[in-house]
């Protein structure tokens, strides 16, 4: 039991390191990507912290599975470089002593990545299209900021007010920009606020100031000066999707609709509970490290093995969702047949050793 305890402590505190640091990359990965998309126009800027926090929990539940898989490999490929595993093996302790300790780590891991793969990661895939969508749907002047230049999503007008006044509602100094039919017009203006009418019409009232309106290149240019100035602000409706991604839907939704695209969902999503036991067992004769070969053919066969695993769970997938593999089966023949390569190799390795044992 104080082996069992150290071991499973040592599995947590790599797997916890491991978690930080993929953590980081993916925060990174996000930032880059939305920023660009957001200097694009692509993305809203507001959305980005959203966004972000939104993609964490859709990516915890391969992470927690890649977790898993290193803090196994590295722990017990370290005891086989130390020697550690030579004493335990001396002592009478096959490879097969450590298959309980890892389940008894690896366990839990999968109990919480089945919650967030069943549950959290598709609310957060609806909530992030869910946000995304009711921030393109707020009107220009919504997204106006003091002392910055904002440009409309259709590219035709450019908001630009200097200062809040003393009253939240009102802003000093307005500029505006817009084109309608090659013809270029110029508003400045003192004051300005957002008023809405009777019949529920939303405008932008600008108050003492001046336009400039004509046809860029030419002298056809005409001022108007006016104490009063009224713009409608076009509604813009909030469009739902007509077919949302399977991604995004709850896990008793995909079984109310039992199509290919929606059973191969679920099967990743059951899927990935399972990578997470499979993989931390798979880690347990791949940390074998032979002195001969050298010490780093082992971590370069785990990659190998975790990528083809994870390749063909993605192509059996694809294969459901096309109708190739019956829906009934899914991803289960991949499971299969990486449990009968853990039995395989781990039963290679205890008869090689009691072969060893009986030869001395």
């Amino acid at each position: 039991m104080i082996f069992e305890r150290s071991l499973i402590r040592e599995f947590s505190l790599v797997a916890l390191a491991v978690v930080a640091v993929l953590l980081a990359l993916i925060l990174t990965r996000l930032l880059i990507m939305l920023l660009g998309q957001a200097a694009g126009g692509e993305v809203l800027p507001e959305a980005v912290i959203g966004l972000i926090a939104f993609g964490i929990l859709t990516y915890m539940p391969v992470l927690l599975s890649i977790a898993a898989f290193v803090a196994v490999l590295l722990t017990l490929t370290r005891s086989f470089r130390d020697s550690e595993m030579t004493v335990w093996f001396t002592s009478g302790l096959s490879i097969a002593a450590w298959v309980k300790p890892v389940l008894r780590f690896a366990l839990p891991i999968a109990l919480v990545c089945a919650v967030l793969s069943l549950g959290i990661a598709p609310w957060s895939q609806a909530q992030s299209r869910e946000y995304q969508r009711l921030l393109e749907s707020r009107d220009e002047v919504s997204s106006v900021t003091p002392g910055v230049f904002r440009e409309s999503r259709q590219a035709d007008r450019v908001f630009f007010v200097d200062k809040l006044s003393e009253r939240d509602d009102v802003v000093n100094n307005v500029f505006v920009q817009s084109t309608q039919g090659n013809r270029l017009g110029v508003m400045v203006a003192q004051k300005g606020f957002v008023e809405t009418v009777e019949n529920g019409d939303r405008f932008v009232v600008l108050l003492n100031g001046r336009r400039y309106e004509g046809t860029p290149g030419t002298l056809d240019y005409r001022t108007v000066d006016f104490d009063r100035y009224m713009l409608r602000i076009e509604p813009k409706e909030a469009k739902r999707d007509a077919t949302p991604p399977a991604k995004s839907l709850g896990t008793m939704d995909l079984i109310a609709d039992p199509t290919p695209h929606h059973i191969a969902e679920l099967h990743w999503r059951i899927a990935l509970p399972f990578s997470v036991v499979l993989m931390a067992l798979f880690a347990v004769p791949l940390s074998f490290v032979n002195p001969r070969t050298g010490k780093s053919w082992n971590l370069v066969f785990a990659v190998l093995a975790y990528t083809l695993y994870n390749n063909m769970l993605s192509i059996f997938q694809a294969w459901t969702a096309q109708g190739k593999v019956p829906i009934w089966l899914g991803l289960w023949p991949v499971h299969f047949a990486v449990v009968a390569v853990i039995a395989f190799l781990l039963s290679r390795q205890m008869v090689s050793r009691r072969w060893f044992a009986f030869g001395r």
